[in-house]
């Protein structure tokens, strides 16, 4: 069982839903308080959402599995489970099996609430997930954009299936009160942002600490390609872009104590660390380390939703 989760990435799966979970309770939710509206989209169907994703996302940490074992027998052979601890065929089965479920539940949904085009999102990112694990990986910057964007789309999913809701029933209203939805769409595609640019950072980062195994099986990852030393300035590039965003949203949007204290405590202290852990690092346990830095930092920004809460319910 621990190497099933393992496989799967257990932990992850948890960050997905926690994300998910939050972008509903403390950010859509009461905004839609401010004008006394509800949720349109049901916790039912919401949580076959959330599984849809997680699903998939497992489908896709288990083919990316299956083709990396080379690799990964290089790179890290502490963790490599399919082909070792598990038979090739079952992780194939694995992943067709996830697949399914993640695809039929998406498109559950999407008929449900009378949108059935929206059930094409998950097969696209079924598929992009196989191509990425069989052929974008191994490309320069290709494979690192793809797991950026699909971190960032984990949060958005959430408003895509719900805004179209929101403004079948209360589309009218908002036109009498001179209002709409803008407000969740930018908290969302604010966390998503976030997403973005340090699941960027994370995966120049792992490439630079896979050096050894890639260069040994001709992937053309970044730091093959431009060099380490050019791959630490590219992340030190993207650690100084989310600094930047994080100081310009809360000069421009924000302003208030309680952000203040998070953003510098648990935000912009634990970034500046990783820019001095990535400039200093000289090795493959230095830059394991500034991976994981990078995800407690991830997490910790997915948790300021919780403070966002306090400031929609404050502020309104």
């Amino acid at each position: 069982m621990i190497n099933f989760l393992r496989l799967i990435r257990y932990k992850n799966l948890l960050i997905i839903v926690l994300t998910q979970y939050l972008m509903r309770w403390s950010i859509i939710k009461p905004i839609l308080g401010v004008y006394e509206f509800k949720l349109q989209f049901s916790e039912l169907n919401f949580f076959f959402l959330v599984m849809a994703t997680v699903f998939i996302t497992a489908a896709g940490y288990v083919i990316n599995d299956y083709f990396d074992t080379k690799t990964d027998m290089v790179n890290r052979p502490e963790t490599v489970i399919v082909g070792k601890l598990m038979n090739r065929r079952w992780a194939i089965l694995l992943h067709v099996l996830f697949n399914s479920i993640g695809i039929g539940l998406g498109t559950y949904i999407s008929f449900y609430i009378g949108i059935p085009v929206l059930s094409l999102v998950f097969v696209l990112i079924t598929g992009i997930l196989w191509f990425y694990s069989t052929t974008y990986k191994r490309q320069f910057l290709i494979g690192n954009i793809i797991v950026a964007f699909l971190t960032a789309v984990v949060p958005l999913m959430v408003i895509l299936f719900e805004i179209p809701l929101l403004k079948n029933e209360y589309g009218l209203l908002l036109k009498e009160l001179r209002s709409d939805f803008t407000h969740i769409i930018l908290w969302v595609s604010a966390f998503a942002l976030f997403a973005f640019l340090l699941t960027m950072i994370r995966e120049i980062i792992k490439d630079v600490e896979d050096y050894e195994g890639d260069s040994a099986y001709g992937r053309k990852t970044m730091p093959i390609v431009l060099g380490v030393l050019n791959s630490k300035i590219i992340i030190i590039t993207f650690l100084l872009t989310t600094l930047f965003s994080i100081v310009y949203i809360y000069l421009r949007f924000l302003n208030d104590l309680v952000t203040l204290i998070y953003f510098g405590v648990f935000l912009i202290i634990p970034l500046l660390y990783l820019l001095y852990k990535i400039i200093v690092a000289d090795d493959k346990k230095d830059y394991h380390t500034a991976s994981n830095l990078s995800k407690v930092i991830m997490l910790a920004g997915i948790f300021y939703a919780l403070v966002a809460n306090y400031i929609i319910i404050q502020n309104f």
